[in-house]
């Protein structure tokens, strides 16, 4: 597969102040840093800060000084979607005006409880479009419920169709994953794919390099983008995790694996990048790299096609 003109690609690193990056993190984000050098992209930095109740105060400089600790940079000044809350807002008001959008006063508890709501797995409920077209407006659904209301999107059982750069052909079915999904929740603040098409757009970014558990959200901002009429949908790159010996995502229960942990334990940059380019498919073993290495050698083809583990032999280089 063959991308476009890569020299007019923008793309954007994007972490979001919930929490410390850890390894798993920093390997997506320098996988991202490492095309874009080598195809001459421009590089954006976002930080994507809705998540209020979950945003920690320390977390957004945290992210930055651990970034460019590791050589990895941007060519912008750092955005905040904390500052974009009126153009989020007009996406919304064109959503309703289209009668793509609709209020929703379901909690949680309502979807998993719904007798007809469908389950995708043990952890998921798809929605089952218990408020569709029940309220004639946001103002009615309140005060008919009591509760405050949210918006959600329409989707359809029509396939959502796109061709992924390391992912390969991709088709997701939005009315069976997830249905009718959140874009502005019911304390005012728009949901994380309405915000991220909306600054997408915006900041004309149109290469987006991320790992392959948001491969259904490429699905929902590809729907989101084609009811606004944003234009060109951008090109992906999907790549896989890291995860622990137990399969699961790097997490806390894998120990600390925090930028953050290994800089206070003094540990080399050069160690860490030796490490993310070894999961990156460079050499049978890890290394200590440094990044102008790390963007010569670097090639896409490759970076291993399935997740890769973290495990104690990883622990044992970063800090033997």
């Amino acid at each position: 597969m063959t991308d476009s003109d890569a020299s007019t690609h923008i793309t954007r690193l994007a972490p979001s102040p919930t929490g410390a990056l850890h390894l798993g993190n920093a390997r997506t984000f320098l996988v991202n840093y490492l095309l874009a050098r080598q195809r001459h992209w421009r590089i954006l930095m976002r930080m994507e800060d809705l998540d209020s109740p979950r945003v920690k105060p320390w977390a957004a400089q945290q992210a930055i000084d651990d970034l460019q600790w590791l050589s990895i940079a941007w060519d912008s000044t750092v955005a905040k979607q904390s500052d974009r809350g009126e153009a989020y807002r007009c996406a919304l008001d064109e959503l309703i005006e289209s009668s793509d959008a609709y209020p929703c006063v379901c909690s949680r508890k309502d979807i998993q409880q719904a007798g007809a709501a469908p389950h995708r797995d043990d952890h998921i409920t798809v929605y089952p479009g218990s408020c569709r077209g029940k309220y004639a407006s946001v103002r009615e659904a309140e005060q008919l419920t009591g509760r405050p209301a949210a918006w959600r999107v329409r989707v359809d059982s029509a396939p959502i169709v796109f061709d992924d750069h390391f992912a390969g052909r991709c088709e997701i079915n939005l009315a069976e994953t997830c249905g009718d999904f959140v874009i502005f929740r019911n304390e005012g603040l728009a949901g994380y794919q309405l915000a991220v098409v909306v600054d997408d757009a915006h900041e004309g970014v149109d290469a987006i390099v991320r790992g392959d558990d948001l491969l259904e959200s490429a699905a929902r901002q590809i729907h989101l983008r084609r009811l606004l009429a944003l234009g060109p949908e951008p090109e992906y790159w999907h790549v896989p995790l890291v995860t622990g010996a137990d399969g699961r995502r790097l997490a806390k229960r894998h120990g600390d694996t925090r930028l953050s942990h290994y800089r206070q334990m003094g540990v080399s940059p050069r160690r860490i990048l030796g490490l993310l380019g070894f999961w990156c498919g460079l050499g049978d073993e890890p290394r200590e790299m440094d990044m102008s290495e790390l963007i010569e050698t670097f090639d896409l083809s490759g970076l291993p096609g399935a997740p890769v583990i973290f495990d104690d032999a990883c622990e044992s280089f970063l800090t033997s």
